[in-house]
């Protein structure tokens, strides 16, 4: 069975097919600059069809969606009751949702008759426990507005927990784990025996670490502080959290750690200030979520800055497990989130349950 993954950005497509149930990788592939000025690719819908125009016989397309708030806790067939939901959710995903349905709609168009099975980022944060996702708010802003918790990354985080229970040849079922995804976007997760039991991104992705350009944790209430100092509108200040803040903002030049690493080493102050932010956020989670688990077996970093800093992964572990009696261990795992969602769709198809 030869399966079909589409990760649809705003302006990209990103795709990979496997043969099942190797599962075996056949071809993949990136399109970029969708809908930009000066593309030939106006669209995802064109996009697609040059895809689609270089391979064949797709049995079902397994598609990436990044916001399923609570009505998705695991792969869904795609129907039209599930594309106006993902749509809904395009209210609290503006960035995502509306890509990802994009992907699913030409699909839709291309190829007629063909499955297509929805994986949602956010299903594998939906075993958080109330006194986890629960914000400080009004209760009624829950149970009106669907106000919460959700989390991200879940495709990554479940994939990477996984391949460290293979690692440590033990039952994920039996182990503390704590996922540190860590690539332009950030998101630190708690697995207890299995299960995602808190996770550092928010109602939004906006929430936890300091990330490339997004600000992470702040006062809630600088917003409206910044807005009335600056005069800042609703689309401004949205924008200076989620685009001009984080490791851009903080070093006043990139949000590649790659080249704050290289101005550190140039002593530029406010790029060591901003690697230094970076690293003690992730350190603080994840000594919170140790506290949590009441322990942790192991540590796993994953994405491009987790994969590929170990200056990095060493400035964070530094002095972390000092008061363990068992220190956990340490692991770098290379995600595949494409592979997950093969995965899922295959389980789905078989009528396994993910």
């Amino acid at each position: 069975m030869r399966i079909l993954v589409i990760n649809c950005g705003s302006s990209s497509i990103k795709y990979k097919l496997f043969a099942m149930p190797e599962p075996h990788l056949i071809s993949k592939g990136l399109i970029e600059h969708i809908g930009e000025k000066g593309s030939s690719i106006q669209n995802h819908y064109a996009g697609l069809k040059i895809i689609l125009n270089r391979i064949k016989d797709v049995a079902v397309v397994g598609h990436r969606v990044v916001h399923g708030a609570e009505t998705f806790k695991k792969p869904v067939f795609i129907d039209n009751a599930v594309i106006r939901k993902i749509r809904q959710c395009g209210a609290i995903a503006p960035l995502h949702n509306p890509a990802n349905l994009a992907g699913i709609l030409a699909c839709k168009k291309l190829l007629p008759g063909t499955k297509q099975v929805a994986v949602f980022d956010t299903a594998f944060h939906q075993t958080l426990p109330d006194y986890a996702y629960i914000y400080g708010l009004p209760y009624e802003y829950y149970q009106r507005f669907g106000i919460r918790k959700y989390g991200f990354h879940g495709t990554s985080h479940e994939y990477v927990a996984q391949g460290a229970a293979r690692i440590l040849k033990r039952p994920l079922q039996k182990l503390k784990i704590i996922t540190c995804h860590l690539g332009n976007g950030c998101s630190i997760t708690a697995v207890d025996h299995g299960r995602s039991v808190d996770t550092s991104m928010g109602f939004t992705p906006l929430e936890g670490l300091v990330m490339g350009t997004r600000c992470g944790d702040i006062d809630p209430a600088l917003i409206t502080y910044l807005m009335r100092k600056r005069k800042l509108k609703i689309a401004q200040i949205d924008a200076l959290l989620n685009k001009y803040s984080g490791l851009k903002g903080i070093s006043g030049t990139s949000n590649d750690m790659r080249v704050l690493e290289k101005k550190r080493k140039e002593q530029d102050k406010r790029a060591a200030l901003a690697i230094n932010i970076f690293s003690y956020r992730i350190k603080k989670y994840i000594g919170a979520y140790i506290a949590v688990m009441g322990g942790c077996d192991a540590v796993v970093f994953t994405a491009g800055i987790g994969e590929n800093q170990k200056r990095i992964r060493e400035k964070i572990c530094q002095g972390l497990f000092s008061h363990l009696k068992k220190k956990p261990r340490v692991l770098v795992i290379p995600t595949d989130e494409e592979l997950m969602i093969a995965l899922q769709t295959y389980k789905l198809i078989e009528g396994v349950k993910c």
